[in-house]
């Protein structure tokens, strides 16, 4: 299992053109969250440019399949996307756990 960050960049008008699209896109976001795919979303506050939504899976697909049907990014609110590996190290869900060698976790 790896994480995957879906990063949208928001249109200058998000914000008031966002309701009109809210509730499908939250629709779609739940159901991903039911099938174990999205973990976290949200937008980026002040200012509210940038929404990060976390996945989990073993490829970017389910991420970039999740962007390409979002009514955010079909209606234009989203102006453009990027989906990356997030190397996870540090916490319970952390793709690959690194505790480190007793040394600040650094090797020389």
């Amino acid at each position: 299992m790896n994480h995957y960050l879906l990063t949208y960049h928001l249109a200058a008008d998000y914000l008031e053109r966002r309701p009109q699209y809210r509730e499908p896109h939250l629709a779609l976001a739940w159901q991903a969250v039911e099938r174990g795919e999205l973990v976290l979303g949200g937008a980026v506050e002040d200012p509210v440019d940038t929404a990060l939504l976390l996945f989990a899976g073993d490829s970017p697909e389910v991420a970039e399949a999740f962007a390409k049907a979002d009514p955010y990014v079909t209606a234009g609110i989203v102006e453009r996307w990027t989906v990356r590996r997030w190397a996870t190290v540090v916490g319970r869900e952390a793709a690959d756990p690194v505790r480190g060698s007793g040394n600040g976790g650094f090797q020389a």
